[in-house]
């Protein structure tokens, strides 16, 4: 499974905000500058992690946006899945009963995709955002989170 820029910049982008929207709304503007990711790509982002309820956007002087949930309650799988769809590198109707597949009957490999789906799933969902953010301030102690050269 390869993600595309939607996930990796989406997840920076993410991290950043979670760590800075703890004191106020933080700007499209102020993470392009941090993580090097252009502005216009950065709303479409936005656009799609607050169609999945993971933040929200204050209007107005002093705006920006925030997280809708706790960092706790945050997924790295919730943030992939909301910008980069299903997870699974490989799909198999062997999977359900409701789908057909002409070799579901006598094909052992299904397992190991399954297998291979459900380990990827899992991890994801087990790493949440509060621990992403510790591990950067952690990383940055001043408090600066620039990470441009990080999976470009």
């Amino acid at each position: 499974m390869k993600l595309s820029t939607k996930g990796r910049y989406g997840l920076r982008a993410l991290i950043d905000l979670a760590q800075y929207s703890e004191v106020e709304p933080v700007s499209i503007s102020s993470i392009s500058m941090r993580q090097g990711i252009s502005e216009r790509y950065l709303e479409q982002l936005m656009a799609l992690l607050k169609k999945a309820g993971l933040v929200k956007s204050i209007r107005g002087a002093g705006g920006g946006y925030v997280l809708a949930k706790e960092k706790t309650d945050i997924s790295v799988g919730d943030i992939l899945r909301a910008l980069e769809g299903k997870l699974e590198p490989v799909e198999c109707s062997g999977f359900s009963s409701e789908e057909s597949c002409e070799a579901a009957g006598g094909c052992v490999t299904k397992y190991v995709w399954k297998r291979i789906n459900e380990s990827i799933n899992q991890t994801v969902d087990e790493i949440k955002l509060d621990k992403l953010v510790e591990e950067s301030k952690a990383m940055n102690p001043t408090n600066k989170y620039e990470n441009r050269n990080c999976n470009k």
